[in-house]
């Protein structure tokens, strides 16, 4: 057993990874249930949509950077634990306003707002938390598992969330969300940790700007690092109008129900179950740099069936087929992309790396989402979505020609 499944020998990774599990799986009701509030009971414009949806990740580009010096001061257990307990109770807003009918774009956007700037101090110590639950030749194919049950769930979830919307309303569904969070911060305060978390440079005079330009300098002055954070910036802006653009195209121009919607999404989750298992060999047989590269090409591929999916069935099972192979690349990519930066960079940087670029990517979306807004506002949902395709070519080709095609795990 131990050698079919050495995760298996560190219970501490097991907690850690089912609590993961569980709160993927009510994401997916917020993901599929705030859009829906936006659409079919606000009434908001394609811009007014960019904008709810980057408010979520404003609070990456204004206390990204924050973050990581604070997760890489701080245990991450209890950092974890905090976060998820809030979330469930952020959450928990939008059905009691909406009960009281006092659910308005305001109170949504100031929901969606606090709840990505917990979400950002979750992800900066989440992505630190692993390399103390289980040693580090086995970081790779611990992100691998991650990946796989969290595209399982992906799968399963996004047709029942789009359901439960369907028959109890989006509201209402969030609740299911914000269950899943209180049994994932619960399951966390049971892991133990292979050895005791230290908060490194704890006890140490705090230096906030020189901590900050220590990660930046991590970042963007290394020879794989830096072609690698700009490509993944460029990709996460292309991603934000192009997801902004989508929900807009199938909730408004198509008009499609929850249960239609969730499907489509949860080919994403089906795609990525797939890529998540062949994840391990597909970074072996062609090496980090190439590997990443060849799933950053197939992103925009995946995307052009968007703005060529017609309102028929075809159309849905076109966009199906897409979302496909979109979570394929996302599968294959993760755990190879999560293992190099483990690897490669030391404990006592991880959480400024990780937050470094997640601050700056989802600052990205920030800019993104409303920018594709206002260019289907003004030329149409179609034509937006063949603008962010040409920047995910652009980023594919950025990656392509630099320095990052040599990266190794052993860097």
């Amino acid at each position: 057993m131990g050698r079919r499944f050495p995760l298996l020998q560190y219970p501490g990774y097991v907690r850690f990874w089912t609590a993961d599990a569980i709160s993927v799986a009510g994401s997916s009701f917020t993901m599929l249930a705030i859009p829906f509030i936006a659409e079919k009971t606000l009434d908001v414009s394609v811009t007014e949509l960019g904008i709810l949806r980057g408010a979520g990740w404003l609070p990456y580009l204004l206390f990204g950077l924050l973050a990581g010096v604070y997760v890489d001061r701080h245990r991450r257990q209890p950092i974890l634990i905090g976060a998820d307990l809030a979330r469930a109770i952020i959450l928990a807003v939008v059905p009691i306003a909406a009960a009281f009918d006092a659910l308005t774009l305001p109170v949504l956007l100031g929901v969606v707002f606090a709840f990505g700037a917990v979400s950002m101090l979750y992800d900066a110590a989440h992505q630190s938390f692993p390399p103390a639950l289980v040693p580090k030749p086995l970081l790779t194919v611990a992100w691998a598992r991650l990946e796989q049950s969290g595209a399982v769930s992906a799968t399963g979830a996004p047709p029942v969330a789009g359901s439960v919307i369907t028959l109890l309303g989006a509201p209402l569904a969030m609740l299911v969300d914000a269950v899943s969070y209180l049994f994932s911060g619960v399951l966390l305060a049971t892991v133990r940790p292979l050895h005791p978390e230290v908060a490194i440079g704890k006890d140490q005079p705090r230096n906030l700007r020189r901590e900050i330009r220590e990660g930046l300098a991590w970042v963007y002055h290394g020879s794989t690092f830096r072609p690698f954070a700009l490509s993944s910036h460029l990709w996460m802006f292309a991603q934000g109008m192009i997801t902004t653009l989508m929900l807009a195209l199938l909730l408004d121009e198509m008009d499609l129900n929850g249960l239609q919607v969730g499907i489509i999404f949860a080919a994403t989750g089906l795609g990525a179950v797939f890529g998540s298992t062949g994840s391990e060999w597909f970074g072996r047989r062609f090496g980090v740099g190439p590997a990443i590269i060849a799933c950053r090409w197939v992103s925009p591929i995946a995307y052009a069936t968007v703005p060529l999916a017609g309102d028929s069935a075809g159309g849905i099972v076109l966009l199906c087929a897409g979302q496909l192979l979109f979570g394929l690349s996302l599968g294959l990519d993760g755990p190879i992309e999560m293992g190099y930066r483990q690897s490669a960079t030391p404990p006592e940087l991880l959480g400024r790396l990780n937050a470094t670029l997640r601050s700056l990517n989802r600052g990205m979306i920030v800019i993104g989402a409303p920018l594709g807004g206002i260019l289907a506002d003004r030329l149409g949902i179609r034509p937006a979505l063949w603008i962010g395709i040409a920047i995910m070519v652009a980023q594919a080709l950025l990656l392509q020609v630099s320095r990052f095609r040599h990266a190794r795990i052993t860097d």
